[in-house]
């Protein structure tokens, strides 16, 4: 599956975005989604996940200001960020895996799929 990532940009602090994750070559709804982020200097870091069954799961960073989201019949995966900080200012990657096990969903490693990114810069 081919991944593409897009709607970053830059965004007062406070402000909103939301990123999307366009899926081509195979239907989604037979994968997790996932999305990471990665600042200068700095590893790769899980953001949010979404199973198949929809059940979603959080960065304590990010709890309660973003959202994750899959729509299966645009194959196509959301990430609502809100209330947003400098410190989210980042790249931020879109990841699939067709198996994923509850312990490893926070795991880079454990996703083959990747979209190239799209930056996201908060300014204070």
């Amino acid at each position: 599956v081919q991944l593409q990532a897009f709607g970053g940009g830059l965004v007062q602090a406070g402000g909103s975005l939301r990123l999307s994750c366009t899926a081509s070559g195979r239907t989604i709804s037979n994968y997790h989604m996932a999305w990471f982020r990665q600042a200068p200097g700095k590893e790769r870091e899980f953001v949010t996940a979404i199973r198949t069954s929809r059940n979603t799961y959080y960065a304590d960073s990010v709890k309660g200001r973003f959202t994750v989201s899959r729509d299966n019949a645009k194959n196509t995966a959301y990430l609502q960020m809100n209330s947003l900080k400098p410190e989210d200012t980042a790249i931020y990657y879109c990841a699939a895996s067709a198996q994923l096990i509850l312990s490893s969903l926070r795991l880079k490693n454990e996703y083959p799929y990747w979209g190239q990114g799209t930056q996201v810069t908060v300014s204070s």
